[in-house]
């Protein structure tokens, strides 16, 4: 189904200074067809007179494109290997920790049906649907903001997939054909392709869980059981950049939250993520997206646990846009397949061991499952919850949301070896984030909610030399920056983190033998990388955008640590580290507004301190890069 390596397409992404027409007059002079727009001014040109797919480029059509004074940009569509997030019901027993993740909670009201004004949930799979009915502490406490009157009305999802059957009983009357698009096919009607194996029920699995109807005694009932449900089929084909570009741009003024249960292979070795267009697409809705307040876009972490798979070389889950959702077994532990990685956010619930409950949800031809699996199964769940959030506020921004998330995710429950406390006093993992998303305590928080300040982004660039810094084999190299969080700088200041970024550009022998970590001023640290086994590959990272949520709400100013280690034989040279920070000059208080008790953390001025000032960077001491080396074992 997927083409992997460097297959070419008869199509170009074309970047057009003009209107519609003048796209019309340069494709026919050229012999090519213009296919329409993939986004703002960006257009799809096809070739009849080329094959499909060819290992090759048609450079001289690029060429030709390139020296038309009107294109701005051109770039012919290469085929991406994108792979769904679930698996068949036949996994290891053990998960990567060596815990055993089966345990009985007995909870009286476990298998109770939840009596909502009267009605009782007539749905036959709800005794099953243990993430929502097992009572506080041990699910994702749904009922209490149904409870409260949030049921997803008036907000759209919309599930990007492999399509979805819209007229499933469960769904049908939840459709909204204006999120909905076929991709692969170009028309408006996102129905799977039905074939022997059923390959393509991943979407209609993912669309139950967010929104399949209540007490139409069918199957399952939907987190956000009000919402309106939408699907883009978009994996059933060629997927390049832009199929998804115009995915996570479609209708976007209409669709609150699209979710993704895909991404790069999961199996250790692919380091891969979003093209030109699909990193445009994202940095616009979060811009312009439901009319200004941004796009929310959930994302499964990934299932490559096994293989030893990092989320951080997924540049999906990896992006600040995104929220990264990671899995946790029925009995709260970390399952076999999940990713540890510094990007993750939250964690909803999922499939586990051979003995684990799964996830029940609708299913292809008009059927019901209590087998979806994986992190597919749990971006969905909290794309639910964040429906019921944003129907109890209409105006939060896609930031805000993250905010509300980091505050009201619970640790407790989940069983991870690597739970520490950041400074701003909660606790956080590399496996789960900061814990499981709580639907309850979401919608409270969120109903009188106070947009965060003005995102602000500092940079600040390590001074490497031109070639670098050797990194000997079997040792760490340890960079030392210190910033101020660019004080001098009012439209770039900030003073309290959000996302925090380490872009690195580093050649290796091996590059499964690097580990990296980032630890912030106040101790925090981040594993950017841990080690991958099954990752071979001697090119390293290009301007790599390695992320970590763990610093969230902490001072940017002070001294941060970038550590890099190497375990291959042969040395790797370090040419880049730039150090990014997101976040606001004014301290965010507990509901969102600018609190009034905290007071921004102000740096030594200049001349107090004998340093030296970068335009738009930032305050520096002289003293502030430096860099050690520790051999890890001796000779």
């Amino acid at each position: 189904m997927y083409c992997s390596g460097e297959q070419y397409c008869n199509q170009w992404a074309v970047k057009i200074v003009g209107d519609p027409a003048a796209a019309d007059a340069l494709a026919l002079k050229h012999g090519l067809d213009n296919l329409g727009v993939i986004m703002g001014d960006y257009y799809l040109f096809s070739s009849r007179r080329l094959r499909r797919r060819s290992t090759r480029p048609a450079r001289h059509i690029q060429h030709l494109l390139s020296a038309e004074p009107e294109v701005a940009w051109v770039e012919q569509q290469v085929i991406h290997k994108r792979v769904k997030r679930d698996f068949f019901p036949s996994s290891p027993t053990a998960d990567p920790l060596g815990n055993s993740s089966r345990y009985q909670i007995e909870h009286p009201n476990s298998h109770s049906l939840w009596m909502d004004n009267g009605a009782i949930v007539n749905d036959p799979e709800w005794p099953k649907m243990w993430y929502l009915n097992r009572g506080p502490g041990y699910d994702h406490n749904v009922r209490e903001a149904w409870q409260l009157g949030y049921t997803g009305r008036d907000v759209v999802v919309t599930i990007l997939d492999d399509g979805l059957e819209w007229s499933h009983p469960d769904i049908r009357a939840n459709y909204d054909p204006e999120a909905s698009y076929d991709m692969n096919s170009r028309d408006g009607d996102p129905t799977p392709r039905y074939e022997m194996s059923n390959e393509n029920r991943h979407g209609t699995r993912c669309a139950g869980e967010v929104a399949a109807v209540l007490n139409n005694t069918f199957c399952i009932v939907g987190i956000a059981y009000n919402a309106k449900i939408g699907g883009i089929r978009m994996l059933d084909g060629d997927v390049n950049d832009w199929v998804e570009a115009a995915s996570l741009t479609h209708n976007r003024q209409h669709i609150d939250i699209y979710s993704a249960s895909w991404g790069p292979d999961d199996d250790g070795r692919t380091v891969d993520g979003p093209g030109k267009l699909a990193t445009i697409a994202f940095q616009e809705g979060a811009l312009q997206g439901r009319n200004g307040k941004g796009s929310i876009f959930v994302w499964a972490s990934g299932n490559g646990g096994r293989d030893s798979d990092s989320c951080n070389c997924d540049g999906y889950t990896n992006s600040i846009y995104t929220l990264s959702i990671s899995s946790a077994t029925e009995g709260g532990s970390v399952p076999w397949y999940s990713e540890a990685c510094s990007s993750t956010l939250a964690t909803t619930y999922s499939s586990g061991s051979v003995d684990d409950q799964m996830i029940a949800t609708t299913d292809l031809h008009h059927e019901c499952t209590v087998h979806h699996t994986g992190t597919s199964a749990s971006a969905p769940l909290a794309a639910g919850i964040c429906a019921l959030t944003l129907e109890a506020n209409r105006n939060l921004t896609w930031r805000d949301l993250q905010h509300i998330i980091v505050r009201t995710a619970r640790s407790d429950g989940l069983i991870a070896t690597d739970w520490v406390r950041c400074a701003e006093g909660r606790k956080v993992s590399h496996y789960f984030g900061y814990g499981l998303m709580d639907a309850g305590a979401m919608v409270r928080l969120a109903r009188n909610w106070t947009t965060v300040p003005e995102q602000h982004e500092c940079r600040i660039s390590y001074g490497l030399p031109h070639k670098g810094w050797i990194v000997p084999h079997r040792s760490v190299l340890t960079l030392h920056l210190s910033t101020d969080g660019c004080l001098a700088n009012p439209g770039r200041r900030v003073a309290y983190l959000e996302h925090v970024q380490a872009r690195i550009t580093i050649s290796s022998g091996k590059r499964g033998n690097l580990a990296i970590s980032l630890v912030s001023p106040t101790g925090t640290k981040s594993i950017l990388l841990p080690r991958r086994s099954q990752d071979n590959a001697r090119q390293g990272f290009r301007d790599w955008a390695f992320m970590t949520t763990h610093c969230w709400g902490e001072k940017a100013s002070g001294r941060w640590v970038l550590e890099v280690q190497n375990d291959h034989w042969e040395s790797a040279t370090l040419m880049k580290w730039e150090l990014v920070l997101y976040g606001t000059a004014e301290p965010v208080g507990p509901n969102g507004a600018i609190s009034k008790s905290l007071q921004p953390h102000t740096a030594r001025s200049p001349s107090s301190s004998g340093g030296v000032r970068s335009p738009s960077k930032g305050f520096f001491s002289k003293e502030s890069l430096y860099l050690t080396y520790k051999r890890l074992w001796p000779q």
